[in-house]
């Protein structure tokens, strides 16, 4: 497939009664891999000492190194990142951050990005701050340390710099920290990324998603709400808070359309029927002769399933997917991307052969990706080829997470309908409008963001010239 691509997956994990968290942080962190490949980390606490690791590799790979081994903590917190501020490469940019500041330790894990980052940053560094990454994520860490006098060492203390943190910034953020012997999570006041509570038995956990709870058996208690905070301790179990700033919600549909799992519930949606709730809908505005449904593994099965049940036509698996090679859209470079998607990919030419395609995928970006998988369908033996796209053509970029930096990437930006047909090679070509996401939505429509299908943005949120720094 060929899609956006935003940052990070985050997990936390408390026990209070003190048993060892880490593998909790494993298994929760694996169930979130798909949000980020570059690198992945955790943050342990004991009750005395810190831990921390970092390093490239997949989940598995980290956890599997034999400097964790022997480590344990009732506390503690994990990152699996994909950058979009910061040199992805840089060992230093993989998260939780963890800092001593005053004899106390704080660890921090984001997923979202700030859009004023390059003008904190310059501020920090005018004021002799000093700065050891290129991350968006050490620029709240910094704001959060300032001095704060409210209710030194109490959790008041931590509300008030969450909130002298959250008015310096623009743009998303989910965030989890340990700070004092508590687990903290919140989110930015519009509600750009997910966060959620789970528990089972004595442990709390903090998660982008609902799949890693269910990975671990735990139940999923609720969404943590745009603009809450929560602060979980055995003294006070789940303590919510409120950021004190008031922004209309913007949750990013993209979270609907892409990022997220398939089995995960976002902003009280089911992924899974949203995906297939919006095949039904490309369905429904079929003009072609359709013989066979093919979705793009994987993020296309859910709407090729709601396509096929509504038009009547059979699904088949006309394209298989090799789970050897890594996610094309994650790869760093244009080059490597086409490559992994030459390799993932292997069409069936049983199937295809003599057949007009309706080929379901989530979205185009730069159209690459989708004009070499329709010409391997032709090759393979399709007769007619027709993309069926179910989201809205992307003509802005994002600033609040998502790896479109300009226009010039965005085909759809570039080219009308018919000159994208064309560059993909597709017999035909059709997009879900933005008013189809918004009735699948229904009246919850209100509460998300669309802005790289508008190019309609909320102003508190974009950067001053209108562009994001990018490592």
């Amino acid at each position: 497939m060929e899609s956006l691509r935003e940052e990070c997956g985050i997990f936390g994990a408390y026990d209070f009664e003190q048993g060892d968290v880490k593998f909790d942080l494993f298994y929760g962190l694996f169930a979130l891999q798909h949000r980020g490949q570059e690198g992945a980390g955790f943050a342990l606490f004991d009750g005395n000492d810190f831990f921390t690791y970092r390093n490239h590799g997949l989940v598995a790979q980290v956890f599997s190194s034999g400097k964790v081994a022997e480590k344990r903590g009732f506390l503690g917190i994990a990152h699996t990142r994909y950058s979009t501020q910061g040199k992805s490469r840089k060992l230093l940019n993989l998260q939780p951050i963890t800092v001593t500041h005053s004899g106390r330790v704080v660890s921090l894990a984001h997923n979202g990005n700030l859009s004023n980052y390059r003008e904190l940053r310059r501020e920090i560094e005018k004021s002799g701050g000093i700065l050891v990454t290129d991350t968006d994520s050490e620029i709240f860490l910094h704001l959060y340390l300032k001095p704060c006098r409210k209710g030194h060492g109490t959790v008041d203390e931590i509300i008030q710099r969450v909130n002298n943190a959250a008015r310096r910034v623009k743009g998303a953020y989910s965030i989890i920290m340990i700070d004092r012997g508590n687990l903290v999570g919140f989110r930015d006041p519009h509600g750009f990324r997910p966060l959620v509570i789970g528990k089972k038995g004595p442990r709390y956990y903090l998660a982008s998603e609902t799949s890693s709870l269910d990975a671990l058996g735990a139940d999923t208690v609720r969404e943590v709400e745009p603009g809450e905070i929560v602060i979980i301790n055995p003294r006070y179990g789940i303590l919510s808070s409120r950021i004190d700033l008031d922004y209309p919600h913007s949750q990013c549909v993209f979270e609907l359309i892409y990022f997220s799992r398939q089995d995960s519930v976002v902003f009280g949606e089911s992924v899974y029927e949203f995906r297939k709730r919006s095949g039904e809908k490309l369905a429904e505005k079929e003009t072609e002769s359709i013989d066979i449904v093919v979705p793009v593994p994987d993020s296309g099965f859910p709407a090729a399933i709601g396509y096929a049940w509504k038009s009547g036509k059979p699904l088949e698996l006309g394209l298989i997917r090799s789970h050897y090679v890594g996610r094309s859209f994650i790869e760093p470079t244009q080059f490597d991307r086409i490559s992994a998607v030459r390799m993932k990919l292997l069409p069936v030419s049983s199937v295809l052969r003599g057949k007009s395609v309706a080929l379901i995928d989530d979205s185009i970006v730069r159209g690459t990706t989708s004009r070499d998988i329709v010409k391997m369908l032709f090759d393979f033996g399709a007769e007619e080829v027709h993309l069926r796209i179910a989201s809205p053509p992307i003509i802005s970029p994002c600033f609040f997470g998502v790896d479109t930096p300009t226009k010039k990437e965005l085909i759809a930006a570039q080219k009308t309908v018919e000159e994208v047909r064309k560059f993909v090679g597709a017999t035909s070509l059709k997009y879900l409008s933005v008013q189809d996401l918004k009735d699948i939505l229904g009246e919850k429509a209100s509460r998300f963001c669309f802005s790289c299908f508008t190019g309609e943005y909320k102003a508190q949120t974009i950067p001053a010239h209108g562009e994001l720094f990018r490592g």
